[in-house]
């Protein structure tokens, strides 16, 4: 295939849900988790949960960088803008996340604190070098996709001597969180989340490769699948998965073999690992502390760490109270399980990340008119 709209054609898309249909065991149900919110909403916007039989349900993940970011971090970018008065430069979605009440950049941004919106690390480097007066600070997120770009940011401000640039470093990984959500009480205990196969995230794997997701795949028992992007590719890899789950088999398949090598992108693996190093535990929003699953700036760079430049003080932070966003990003409720959803929480007025990021499960609910669902569709818990 050679153009996206290939992978979009509607007769393939009925063959490949008939061959589902045909596959799938009547005496069965099957629980698949997407991680990505690319898939989340390529599956509302192309209708795929339709074309699914009734005991095919996709239980929603993580889903982004930004929906799991936890309102502590948030708050601390805040006060780098506001109490040091340094240049934030961010990507366009933090920009709208609440944080403490409700205390966003962008609100921070309207009573005064220069934050800048930036479509790259490149534009956060402009920035320090057109502001020599003043501290730049680039909001660092992402899973191991965005990662590589940080990585060449700070070895760029190293060989310029930008005395005034900085990171604030979140940037979290994608296999550690799988495996947190597989030794979860609410899956490994309580059974209240099902989940009997995982579609694996695409341009994280780009990175990394399907290596990384070998173990707990063993470990747990868990099929997966990488799949890419297009209604076709997800089609196809829930295919492949409830094969694995009907001959009982738990291995890595790689759908998305147009982009996705086992190894992965070694040279942006190599690159990470010059500039970063791991975090003994990091925070999770919905997931909580998860052990060695983010990434800190090693000692060499610690010059343009944020967080060694910058002071910030350890004020309480909570989220809305009746936001159901942490129990989304596990799995165990959906938006629409949120009393919030589409009355008090909307696009234009979000009390959680998942409504604001372009990848969050309640914006794509939001997006597609998922606001009510037929009732034989509506569980993704057992």
């Amino acid at each position: 295939m050679k153009y996206v709209d290939e992978f979009r054609d509607r007769k393939l898309a009925e063959k490949l849900a008939g061959a589902i249909v045909a596959e799938a065991d009547p005496a069965r149900h099957y629980y698949l988790m997407e991680f990505c919110g690319g898939h989340t909403h390529a599956i509302f916007r192309y209708g795929v949960q339709d074309l699914m039989p009734d005991n095919v349900t996709f239980v929603h993940g993580p889903g982004c960088p930004v929906c799991v970011l936890p309102v502590r971090r948030l708050d601390d970018a805040v006060e780098l803008a506001e109490r040091h008065g340094v240049i934030l430069c961010t990507y366009g979605d933090m920009m709208r996340v609440p944080g403490t009440k409700q205390r966003s950049l962008i609100r921070a941004k309207a009573d005064g604190a220069d934050i800048r919106m930036v479509y790259s690390t490149t534009d956060a480097l402009k920035i320090a070098r057109d502001n020599p007066d003043r501290q730049v600070v680039f909001f660092a997120i992402g899973f191991e996709t965005t990662t590589p770009p940080t990585a060449v940011a700070l070895r760029q401000a190293e060989t310029e001597g930008l005395a005034n640039f900085s990171v604030f470093c979140n940037h979290v990984l994608t296999p550690a969180a799988i495996g947190h959500i597989l030794q979860s009480p609410e899956v490994r205990e309580l059974g209240t989340v099902r989940i009997d196969g995982f579609l694996g995230p695409s341009h994280v794997s780009s990175v990394i490769g399907a290596e990384p997701y070998e173990f707990f795949a063993e470990e747990f028992g868990k099929p997966v699948v990488i799949a890419g992007f297009e209604p076709l590719d997800v089609m196809q890899s829930v295919l492949m998965l409830i094969r694995q789950v009907n001959e009982g088999r738990h291995e890595v398949e790689n759908q998305y073999t147009r982009v996705v090598t086992r190894q992965g992108n070694e040279k942006a693996q190599a690159l990470v690992q010059d500039v970063f190093e791991l975090r003994r535990d990091f925070e999770w929003r919905g997931l909580g502390t998860v052990p060695y699953s983010a990434l800190k700036i090693r000692d060499r760079y610690a010059g343009f760490d944020a967080e060694k430049r910058f002071a910030v003080s350890e004020k309480a932070s909570r989220e809305v109270k009746s936001c159901e966003c942490p129990a989304i990003l596990r799995g165990a409720k959906k938006p629409t399980d949120c009393k919030l959803f589409g009355t008090v929480c909307t696009p234009d007025t979000p009390m959680g990340s998942c409504m604001v990021s372009s990848e969050g499960a309640c914006a794509a609910y939001w997006s597609y008119g998922r606001f009510r669902e037929p009732a034989k569709k509506k569980e993704a818990v057992a």
